[in-house]
C-alpha cells in the first residue's frame, strides 16, 4: 500500500512539473508581458516597503518586537505573497470560470484528481519573482539583525511553519471560489479575503485579543505569518506551536469535504 501510495505521489509530481513546464513556456511567448508584470509587482513591493521605512524612523516596537523583528514578521508576508500569487491567485479566479462557462465538464472527465486539476493547473513565474527575493532578503537580514543563530533546527522548523502557511494559504484563500458553486459570482467575498490577507503583514500583536483569537483559531491567517517569525524569537507558546502543526490537517480535511460537497452541488451546462 505504502508502494502505490508513493507510485501515485510520484506521479502527481510529474505532472505538477508538467503543468510548469508548460506555463513557463506559454509565458515565455508573451516576454513583454511577463517582464511588465515583474515591473508592475515591483512597483506595488516598493510601495509595500514604505512600511518598513516607516518602522525604522518612528524606532516602532510592537510588544518585545523591535524593528528588526517587525522586518521578519514583514519579509514572511512578502515571502508568502509571492507563493500566493504564483501557486494559487490565477487558480482560484478560474473556477468561478468554470462554472459559470460549462467548463469544468471537461475537467470532470479526465483521469485525474479534479480538485488537484482545478486548483494547481496554472502556475505563474513572472509576478511572485519580486516578493520571492524582497521577502527572502529582509528574512535574512531581519534574522541577522536580531542576533539569533542559525541552527540547522531553526531552519528546518521555520521552513516547517512556511510549510504549514502554504497550506493555510492554500485552503483559505480558495474557500471563496469554492462558494461559487452555489452562488457563481463570489467577487465580494473574494475582496474581503484579500483584505485580511493584506491586513496581516504584520505581527498580530497590533491587533485587539478578539481579533487574535478569530485570526489564529477561526480564520487563520494569522497563523501563516507570524508563527514562523515568533518561533526564530522564541516568543510563540506551547499551546500555539501545537496548533499550529494541527491546523494545516484540520484545514485541509475540512477543505476537502468542502469541495466534495461543492462539486455534488454542481449542474453541468448540459443539465
Amino acid at each position: 500500500m505504502l508502494f502505490a501510495w508513493w507510485h501515485t505521489l510520484k506521479n502527481y509530481l510529474v505532472i505538477y512539473w508538467l503543468f510548469a513546464k508548460n506555463c513557463f513556456m506559454a509565458q515565455m511567448e508573451y516576454r513583454f508581458n511577463f517582464y511588465l508584470g515583474i515591473g508592475v509587482e515591483i512597483a506595488y513591493l516598493i510601495a509595500k516597503l514604505l512600511y518598513v521605512v516607516v518602522v525604522y524612523k518612528t524606532d516602532l516596537h510592537i510588544g518585545s518586537i523591535t524593528p528588526d523583528g517587525i522586518l521578519l514578521f514583514v519579509g514572511t508576508f512578502t515571502l508568502m505573497t509571492g507563493i500566493y500569487s504564483g501557486l494559487f491567485f490565477y487558480n482560484s479566479l478560474k473556477i468561478s470560470e468554470y462554472v459559470r462557462e460549462g467548463t469544468l465538464d471537461l475537467l470532470l472527465v479526465k483521469p485525474i484528481s479534479l480538485q488537484f486539476l482545478v486548483t494547481l493547473r496554472y502556475i505563474h513565474f513572472g509576478t511572485p519573482i519580486p516578493n520571492v527575493i524582497a521577502g527572502g532578503v529582509m528574512i535574512v537580514i531581519g534574522w541577522n539583525a536580531l542576533e539569533i543563530h542559525v541552527t540547522f533546527f531553526h531552519l528546518v522548523a521555520y521552513g516547517l511553519f512556511l510549510v504549514v502557511a502554504t497550506i493555510l494559504t492554500y485552503c483559505l484563500m480558495f474557500f471563496p471560489a469554492l462558494l461559487s458553486f452555489w452562488f457563481v459570482n463570489t467577487g465580494g467575498l473574494a475582496m474581503i479575503f484579500y483584505s485580511i490577507w493584506d491586513a496581516n503583514n504584520m505581527p498580530m500583536a497590533i491587533y485587539s485579543k478578539w481579533a487574535r483569537r478569530i485570526g489564529i483559531y477561526v480564520l487563520p491567517f494569522m497563523v501563516i505569518t507570524n508563527f514562523g517569525p515568533l518561533w526564530i524569537m522564541q516568543e510563540l507558546r506551547i499551546d500555539q506551536l501545537i496548533w499550529g502543526l494541527c491546523v494545516p490537517i484540520i484545514m485541509l480535511v475540512g477543505f476537502r469535504l468542502l469541495w466534495k460537497k461543492a462539486i455534488s452541488n454542481y449542474s453541468s451546462a448540459s443539465g
